[in-house]
């Protein structure tokens, strides 16, 4: 009998305790499943062969959204530079051979018709002023002839013939005197005050532009290259760039749109006024001219922006910008293609619209689908 009450107790213990590591079991599994039924779900990504297609394992987690439309012009983005117009360029050529002793005016300043801009020294006068008073001296002395010729021949004193010598002596050294009085007069210098010294004015209001001697500098007259350049920047040229596959996109007489970067909130117009016939060889674009009214911003040398627009109405992708990823000066965005499957293609953005959508260019259709925040996404595969 006491055998059998122990064989009792250990078969009680032994049921007791298994229904204790029982309990146990479904305690630490209820809260493996409670933990993983709260916490968010790890999601990791596959790359395919093809490095720009990738795999997920929650898809859901990307929300898409589908491409819609805009019905817009073609636009054609080109770069420009900021030109004189040559046909407002007023060179300013030394008048004299000499040495600069006096400078007026410098690179970039504003200056007024007739406005002095430099000063030379010249031994030119020296020789105009002499063959002057040659002049002079050689006409005092044939009218003075003609005047006698003339009072012998009235009184029958001399035939017709030495009076008409006369006269003519007197005519020529009057052309000579005139001919010597107007190159003093070219030079700048007062015939009855000379001067060694030459002033040279300013013959166009405008900007200088270019300028080519310094002080003590030497100068020939009337000869490359000159001393100054005179440019009327009111209006400017635009000189673009145009890439040959672009051609049918330009015409003369069409307009365009210019864009700062130093002024992103003004949109200048300009007119097609001239594309070169020649193409650059090496990068095979064409210069395309626009004409500009500079309303005082456009400076010579600064870089723009061109826009063309085209004549027939296009229809293009939008999606939000945060659908596009910007990377590596490239524009991408991710389309599904099923099964927890992506794809990143490699799109071309267009303008920025009012409800914060984007154009899509080319790459993607009206329609098609995308993911709605691409960097988030990215940052995912990256992981």
């Amino acid at each position: 009998m006491k055998m059998n009450r122990v064989l009792l107790l250990e078969a009680a213990l032994c049921f007791s305790l298994s229904l204790l590591a029982t309990g146990c079991g479904k305690v630490t599994a209820q809260e493996a499943l409670t933990a993983a039924s709260t916490g968010p779900l790890p999601t990791t990504t596959q790359p395919d062969l093809d490095s720009n297609n990738f795999r997920v394992d929650h898809p859901e987690q990307f929300p898409l959204v589908t491409a819609g439309v805009h019905v817009a012009a073609p636009e054609l983005n080109v770069t420009g530079v900021v030109n004189p117009d040559v046909s407002r360029q007023v060179p300013v050529p030394s008048l004299a051979t000499g040495r600069i002793v006096e400078i007026d005016a410098r690179l970039g300043d504003e200056v007024k018709k007739g406005q002095v801009l430099f000063k030379v020294r010249s031994t030119d006068i020296a020789g105009a002023f002499s063959a002057y008073r040659q002049a002079v001296k050689n006409e005092e002395l044939t009218k003075i002839q003609l005047t006698r010729a003339n009072t012998l021949f009235e009184h029958g004193a001399i035939p017709k013939s030495p009076q008409e010598i006369a006269q003519n002596a007197e005519d020529n050294n009057v052309v000579v005197l005139e001919t010597a009085k107007e190159q003093l007069e070219h030079f700048g210098v007062d015939p009855d005050h000379p001067t060694g010294i030459v002033e040279v004015v300013a013959t166009a209001s405008g900007t200088i532009t270019d300028q080519e001697i310094t002080d003590q500098s030497g100068v020939q007259a009337l000869t490359p290259p000159n001393p100054f350049t005179i440019s009327d920047l009111s209006h400017v040229w635009i000189i673009c760039d145009v890439w040959e596959n672009n051609m049918a996109q330009v015409h003369i007489g069409e307009s365009a749109e210019i864009h700062l970067a130093a002024y992103p909130d003004r949109v200048l117009r300009g007119r097609i006024s001239n594309i070169l016939p020649v193409m650059d060889p090496n990068i095979r674009t064409a210069k395309v001219r626009l004409e500009v009214e500079n309303p005082g911003i456009l400076r010579v040398g600064m870089f723009v922006t061109a826009t063309f627009h085209g004549d027939t109405m296009e229809r293009r992708a939008t999606v939000p910008s945060t659908a596009i990823l910007h990377l590596h000066d490239r524009e991408w965005v991710y389309t599904p293609l099923g099964d927890g499957r992506f794809r990143r293609l490699e799109v071309v953005a267009g303008s920025v619209l009012f409800d914060n959508r984007q154009e899509i260019i080319s790459g993607i259709k009206p329609g098609d689908q995308a993911v709605s925040n691409a960097l988030v996404f990215q940052n995912t595969v990256e992981q």
